[in-house]
């Protein structure tokens, strides 16, 4: 059976990697005043943003999931021809539309494919699933490199979504961003107000950041740290105790929201490199999405990995 993989566009993973497993992308639109910047992960794009300064008003643009009609055209102009299965999986369903105009694309997709699969001369049904990562942005990666793992193992759709479902619910994201300024001002956009004006002034004015958890669907600070390095040092140190005590899968995935040569610089980060090696885990890079710079903002860093139910803490 052909398997297809989809994720949208905030999922941080390499590039090369995507390409690579034949990962389709679901697009965001990023409205940046007049002009608007498609967001498929396409590299040139991501160092444009960069580069221009691009989000220096990201915080009151918009970001734009594809419709429920754009995802039908998409499966039933391609992806139902070249797949006999499709795994949809979603940024969570809590912070974006994309997993609902997923899930309510799936009724038209499954009513109108056989036809077009006829057509062209396709034979067997299509089945189509839409998985809730419950998290954001590198913490999506992790249930990505999972299905694309259990897809050259050879299981079956079925087994791959009982197995992704649970990862997905043991996936632990971690966000440390830059400017609360600017989490706060865009968190007030989209109706978040977790990060207060006293908050973000009194921890801009004391070099004070929230070390932000996205599990299963919610979000919120579990610790705070004095200084961006000292915070990057502590995460690092977490995921490499974490990476000791036994991933569920043989993933980290980090992401950064500026070039990759400065990720490699972060306090801690060679040692979170060198921890993975000695324990068998893959680590993915990769540069943050424009969408995931637009709503957290530039510089900051996010690390994703599946592992048991635990109590947050951190040796240092």
């Amino acid at each position: 059976m052909r398997i297809g993989i989809v994720v949208d566009s905030a999922c941080d993973l390499p590039v090369e990697f995507l390409q690579r497993h034949a990962i389709t992308v679901l697009p965001i639109r990023v409205h940046l005043g007049d002009e608007m910047l498609l967001d498929d992960r396409d590299p040139a794009v991501i160092q444009r943003f960069l580069d221009e300064n691009l989000g220096v008003r990201g915080h009151a643009e918009e970001t734009e999931p594809c419709s429920v009609e754009e995802i039908s055209s998409l499966f039933l102009d391609r992806l139902v021809i070249d797949y006999d299965s499709v795994i949809c999986l979603t940024i969570a369903a809590s912070r974006s539309p994309i997993h609902a105009n997923a899930s309510r694309a799936s009724f038209s997709i499954l009513k109108d494919y056989r036809p077009i699969r006829q057509a062209a001369g396709v034979t067997g049904p299509f089945l189509m699933r839409v998985v809730d990562t419950g998290n954001l942005f590198a913490a999506q990666g992790v249930t990505a490199v999972e299905a694309a793992r259990l897809r050259e193992a050879g299981l079956n759709p079925g087994q791959m979504r009982e197995r992704l479902e649970m990862i997905a619910h043991q996936t632990y994201g971690y966000m440390l961003p830059r400017d609360l300024y600017y989490l706060r001002a865009r968190g007030q956009k989209k109706g978040d107000r977790s990060v207060g004006w006293f908050s973000a002034a009194l921890g801009t004015a004391l070099d004070i950041k929230p070390l932000l958890r996205g599990f299963r669907g919610d979000t919120g600070p579990v610790a705070k740290v004095r200084g961006f390095e000292h915070g990057c040092e502590m995460l690092f140190g977490h995921v490499c105790q974490r990476i000791r005590a036994g991933l569920l899968t043989p993933t980290v995935c980090v992401s950064y929201g500026g070039n990759l040569a400065e990720l490699g610089a972060l306090p801690g980060y060679a040692t979170l490199r060198e921890t993975c090696a000695a324990h068998g885990v893959e680590l993915f890079e990769s540069p943050m999405s424009v969408t995931g710079m637009i709503n957290v903002g530039t510089g900051a860093v996010t690390v994703g990995f599946a592992s048991e139910d635990y109590e947050f803490s951190v040796e240092m």
